[in-house]
């Protein structure tokens, strides 16, 4: 009894599934032995683990392929951005932005100047019967060096300003003066040319050896790359700010209601910027720094003459001193629908002045017409008529059809010289 009690201690049952009859059946299991040597149950697993793992590592690192898939499987790379459920944040490293921004402000700093303008400034109310002498007012600006003997072009709102309010008149530029990168000398500069309607100007220096600025296309700038503005912001010489292209083709309406077509970018441009030049990553000269919005609630919106805009206009700066553009010679306003229908007229252009002599004039066109196409283009607006005249060269002609009295009239203009 005792032995066979004392056996049944040395035994185990195990549980195994019957497949034919899904009933549960049991095993009996001799049990083992209560007594291993340390060494056969520990050490010598673990050594073989070791030489084990060894071995097909080695194996796989021996192989090109193999070893390549492993690092990089373990690797987030710097140019890659990791998926946004892999729980990873990749680093970016801001030494290539650096070596961008250093790059860029290097090439183009040496062509980047800065521009004195002095101008006369003549009280319009007298003192007890005496008119006050006139003052001297100064401001500043920057420019690009064009041509390595001495051709600056600038905004025009820098070197041609003049106005009058109501107690002061402000004169033309009295005296310019220019100052080169890393050279305190001053410069007198003479006005080459200027033109109000694109607010560009172009000066010039007498000295040669100048460092000339590299110009881009504008034309191929994308939204979001990088954007530089060199100038100098309130007097302070040699600034830059960094930033991006926030657009491109942007109409622009200024305080004198002149409209433009610029780039806008985040690169802080403040007042002394206007004429510095809007670069690109490699240093080259994208737009002309002119304007900027401020106000409550505004914040990083400067905007930039595109360069390829710029070119026929300069070349006829220092060809003509002005800029010849075509011309018609009429003033008109834009027809509503209401407008038109209260005054029993079409929608479109009311000519309500024809210059004397003019290219207008002499195509027939008549103070009260309706223009109402131009080009075999329906138009409505004085900007659309402008915009296509702007198109042709002077001397070419322009058909454009005219309700008049109720009745159209094709007329052919002859585009004139803009006096």
């Amino acid at each position: 009894m005792e032995e066979n009690q004392k056996n049944e201690k040395t035994q185990n049952f195990k549980a195994v599934q019957n497949p034919n009859t899904y009933k549960t059946v049991y095993k009996n299991e001799t049990a083992p032995k209560a007594k291993i040597g340390f060494g056969k149950s520990i050490l010598l697993p673990f050594f073989s683990g070791v030489v084990g793992c060894s071995v097909v590592l080695g194996t796989c690192f021996g192989i090109p392929s193999v070893r390549a898939k492993i690092l990089e499987g373990n690797r987030i790379s710097e140019n890659t951005s990791p998926s946004p459920s892999s729980g990873y944040v990749s680093q970016t490293s801001l030494s290539n932005y650096s070596d961008t921004a250093v790059f860029a402000a290097n090439k183009i700093l040496p062509s980047i100047v800065g521009i004195n303008v002095e101008y006369n400034v003549n009280s319009l109310i007298s003192m007890f019967g005496k008119q006050t002498a006139p003052s001297t007012a100064k401001a500043s600006g920057s420019g690009i060096i064009m041509s390595d003997d001495g051709y600056i072009l600038t905004n025009n709102h820098i070197v041609a300003s003049s106005s009058s309010e109501s107690y002061y008149e402000v004169s033309e530029a009295t005296k310019i003066t220019v100052t080169l990168f890393n050279d305190e000398t001053e410069y007198e500069a003479k006005i080459v040319g200027t033109d109000e309607q694109t607010d560009l100007a172009v000066i010039k220096i007498e000295k040669t050896g100048l460092s000339k600025a590299e110009f881009a296309d504008s034309d191929n700038i994308k939204v979001g790359e990088f954007a530089m503005a060199v100038g100098n912001p309130l007097g302070m010489q040699s600034s830059i700010t960094c930033g991006v292209v926030s657009a491109v083709n942007r109409e622009v309406t200024d305080s004198d209601g002149k409209k433009f077509t610029l780039i806008q970018t985040d690169a802080a441009i403040n007042s002394g910027n206007s004429g510095g030049a809007l670069v690109n990553s490699e240093g080259k000269v994208i737009g002309i720094n002119t304007l900027k919005l401020s106000g409550t609630g505004i914040e990083g919106m400067g905007f930039a003459i595109p360069i390829n805009s710029t070119t026929d206009i300069t070349s006829q700066l220092i060809q003509y001193s002005k800029v010849k553009r075509p011309y018609i010679g009429i003033s008109g306003m834009d027809l509503t629908e209401a407008t038109a229908k209260a005054n029993k007229l079409v929608v479109g252009i009311y000519v309500k002045a024809v210059d004397d002599f003019s290219a207008g004039e002499k195509a027939g066109i008549k103070i009260g017409d309706v223009i109402v196409e131009a080009d075999g283009k329906k138009i409505t607006k004085m900007d659309e008529l402008n915009e296509i005249k702007n198109a042709r060269q002077i001397g070419d002609e322009l058909k454009i059809k005219v309700n008049r009295n109720g009745q159209e009239k094709e007329l052919t203009i002859i585009l004139g010289e803009q006096p």
